[in-house]
């Protein structure tokens, strides 16, 4: 594996720092095309292939607090959206050099956090305009359309269904029209001051008419005069009881038209291949897991009487890791692997309804429930430990093979961990346990079942037992999905269990947790996309109008800086008010060179530019005509109208019918945008990293010491 070395500057914001070299370790992961990488462990000589953020953070030491931070930031934004990781450390990056920029121009860190916390909530207002409706996706679930030639797509920055102005029969089937102009009235854009019981948690989300173009262009720089910059994670920085927010005066409004397209959503194909960002296989097994969901909820219910909801926690994965991809499918019911040594017993089953029986805990001699106490004043006079321990362990297998037998139990699901000797003793008299089973499949066949899950064997009553399970094996020859462990594929199902299970394989198995990490991504983007019922445009489109959107704002605030705040200070110190004025386009620049970053990084990831810096200078083409246009986002929804637009596009078929759209994700996108710029200003303001003075100019080798990372 090869290494990198980062000089850390002592004299420097060494947390910022610190940031940035985390960040770096993950660029390759943005975009759709990754690179994975081998991490190598020093000691033991052991690696790992990974291709993605949150696994990288896993195999690096991250035992320093920034790292530590980071590694919350990210498991945070993990475990609640599965998506968005890499935007996030990416952002991370890029916005500290941009911090770190700005504290050696010398900007106040008050000025800093209140521009670009507020510059932030200015990008997520404006890109409300790139919201695509997403409405009535299952009424045409029978009438599917296909894209035959998927596989074969060659992505840019990210491929996206382009209607030309003179293709009507595409533009009626994919739903577009021109919405006439409309006028809208400029609001004040509420800032958010940074706290730390905000840190890491959703944000609400922004109500607005997802089909009305909101320009707030001038709302930054009247609002950032408005108001004292609150910080509240230092003591240097603390606020005052006697803060007050200061409204503009009457009659600051400004009217502006604008004529938009609207895109619309309607079909669930063209929903998951604009989400799946490349990864179609696993995004055609998410497609499927929600049509079968779909199919079984029109069972139960007749005809669907209510709207169906995509439930992703009836979703579970079996990885058979050595099995050729094309094995990989959607099973409707539970598909686990189990020793070998169950073959017999399966043979005999599968050709019977099942009673079965779930325990919620441990299946074992010694475990006891949560909050349990453990009785006092108790003594045991023993001649040998182990011996006793043996045998209380046989009499309680015993009783517990009692009790299944005289309840007729042939199946037993268990959440947590299943006692060796009792698993031997059930395969002997023909009952099969399954232990590790997840709190979601067990609550799936307890409503399917009719049975009621217990925390004892000697809970179990007939009331308590479910009836109609059926197992066999997955494949009708089972030595066909033998692992490396000796384990077997089978198939627990029963009428009308709501339950489905992807089965994912893969020929080589340091892949498998990468692929079943993709397929987890693709399931919540599609979940997030039905539930909220809007998208973004992809392709970068959101990006590049916050890019755009930055830009003008510093250029306008640049050229209004002798006045902008004049009349509208009266309760706020004139070193505030100064300080904004002057130091606002550095910033608001600096925030925006993320975005470029990001951009520039994105599409050179693609592999259709030789160089960053090429690619950069292609964005900046774009910017200009953005910036001349006067409305960046009609601009962006023009591009998105032409075929031979680069920025958004890609070159994959000269059939327009054939060519998907690519959809982001909205709250997901915005919570990692969020996330990032909380975790730099959190670091920046931590009070053990301040900087104080200028000795940053001149450095003493004895001040540098190395970081090393990936």
């Amino acid at each position: 594996m090869v290494m990198a070395c980062r000089i850390i500057n002592k004299r420097r914001h060494m947390g910022l720092q610190q940031l940035s070299s985390f960040a770096e370790t993950g660029r390759t992961f943005l975009g759709p095309l990754k690179s994975s990488k081998f991490i190598i462990d020093e000691e033991c000589h052991e690696s790992v292939l990974i291709s993605s953020t949150v696994r990288l953070l896993e195999s690096l030491d991250l035992s320093s607090a920034v790292g530590q931070l980071l590694n919350e930031a990210v498991q945070a934004q993990n475990n609640t959206y599965r998506t968005g990781t890499s935007t996030l450390l990416f952002l991370v990056g890029a916005w500290s050099s941009a911090v770190e920029e700005c504290l050696h121009l010398g900007v106040p860190i008050s000025v800093i956090v209140s521009v670009m916390s507020e510059g932030l909530n200015f990008c997520s207002e404006e890109v409300v305009s790139l919201q695509v409706p997403v409405h009535n996706i299952f009424d045409c679930m029978d009438s599917r359309k296909t894209f035959p030639q998927l596989e074969t797509f060659s992505v840019s920055l990210c491929p996206f269904l382009q209607v030309p102005s003179d293709t009507d029969l595409i533009e009626e089937e994919h739903g577009l029209k021109d919405v006439a102009s409309q006028t809208l009235t400029i609001s004040n854009l509420s800032g958010r001051p940074l706290k730390s019981s905000e840190f890491f948690k959703p944000q609400a989300k922004v109500e607005a008419d997802k089909n009305t173009s909101r320009t707030l262009k001038n709302s930054l720089l009247a609002d950032t005069c408005c108001r004292k910059s609150i910080l509240i994670h230092s003591r240097h920085f603390n606020r005052t009881d006697n803060t007050e927010r200061v409204s503009k005066p009457d009659g600051f409004q400004e009217h502006v038209t604008a004529t938009l397209k609207t895109y619309r959503c309607n079909d669930l194909v063209e929903l998951a291949v604009g989400l799946s960002h490349g990864d179609h296989s696993s995004m055609k097994l998410v497609e499927e897991a929600v049509q079968l969901q779909y199919q079984n909820a029109c069972v139960q219910q007749g005809n669907c009487i209510k709207p169906f909801m995509f439930d992703i926690s009836r979703i579970c994965t079996c990885c058979l890791p050595g099995l050729p991809e094309t094995s990989s499918c959607v099973c409707p019911g539970y598909v686990t692997v189990v020793s070998v040594s169950n073959t017999p017993v399966i043979k005999e089953l599968q050709n019977q309804p099942l009673r079965i029986v779930l325990i919620e805990g441990d299946l074992t001699e010694n475990y006891r429930h949560l909050g349990f106490n453990k009785s006092v004043n108790i003594k045991t006079a023993l001649t040998s430990m182990e011996l006793q321990e043996d045998s209380s362990e046989e009499l309680w297998a015993n009783h517990v093979l009692q009790v299944l037998i005289q309840f007729n139990v042939n199946l037993v699901l268990v959440q947590g961990n299943v006692s060796e000797r009792l698993i031997e003793k059930c395969i002997n008299s023909k009952q099969l346990v399954i232990g590790s089973v997840n709190g979601s499949v067990m609550q799936a066949f307890a409503e399917a079942a009719g049975a009621v899950q217990v925390a004892y064997i000697t809970q179990v009553n007939e009331d308590c037992v479910g009836n109609g399970i059926c197992v066999t094996f997955w494949r009708s020859s089972p030595l066909d999905v033998v692992d490396g462990n000796n384990r077997i594929a089978i198939l627990l199902k029963t009428e009308g269990i709501n339950l489905v299970t992807a089965v994912l394989t893969n020929p080589v198995t340091a892949q498998m947790q990468t692929k079943e990490d993709r397929f987890w991504t693709c399931a919540y983007r599609l979940y997030y996309a039905l539930k909220e019922e809007k998208v973004f445009l992809g392709g970068g489109a959101v990006e590049f109008l916050c890019l755009s959107c930055l830009q003008i704002l510093a250029e306008q605030s640049l050229k209004k800086e002798n006045h902008a705040c004049s009349g509208w200070l009266h309760n706020t110190s004139s070193w505030l008010a100064s300080s904004l004025a002057i130091y606002r386009p550095t910033v608001l620049k600096f925030l925006a060179n993320g975005w470029q970053k990001y951009l520039s990084t994105l599409l050179y990831n693609t592999a259709h530019y030789s160089s960053e810096f090429e690619a950069s200078t292609y964005i900046q083409h774009h910017l200009q005509n953005a910036t001349d246009s006067g409305s960046p986002s009609s601009y962006i929804l023009n591009e998105y109208s032409k075929l031979n637009s680069r920025i958004f596009n890609s070159d994959i078929s000269n059939k327009l019918e054939q060519i998907p759209r690519v959809y982001d994700v909205v709250t997901p996108k915005i919570e990692a945008w969020r996330r990032a710029l909380d975790l730099v200003l959190l670091v920046l303001q931590t009070d053990s990293e301040i900087i104080t003075g200028h000795g940053h100019t001149q450095i003493n080798s004895q001040e540098l010491t190395g970081f090393l990372f990936l």
